[in-house]
């Protein structure tokens, strides 16, 4: 599974295209965000990319969970958001 990472200052619009592009390749997709404002973005691309996957028959949701992972040699909690298409599950 594509892994994409969002950080606070990623645009929702070209996030949202990133997630549409890989769902339509592979149809699943991780999103990997630290920070409030980082999830902020992650969840707002999330949003505009069900807009682009619904006409195409992609109806697209989320499972959301913590993960941890290692920045500069410190352990932080992430949210992993994983993407599928509500019809393959």
């Amino acid at each position: 599974m594509e892994s994409l990472r969002v950080s606070a200052n990623s645009t929702p619009n070209s996030v949202a295209g990133a997630i549409a592009s890989v769902m339509r390749e592979q149809g699943e997709v991780e999103i990997q965000a630290v920070g409030a404002g980082a999830t902020n973005q992650a969840v707002k691309a999330v949003a505009i990319a069900r807009g682009y996957l619904a006409p195409v028959g992609i109806d697209l949701v989320c499972v959301p969970e913590f993960s941890s992972v290692i920045i500069n040699d410190q352990e932080r909690t992430a949210i992993r958001i994983v993407c599928l298409d509500i019809r393959s599950l």
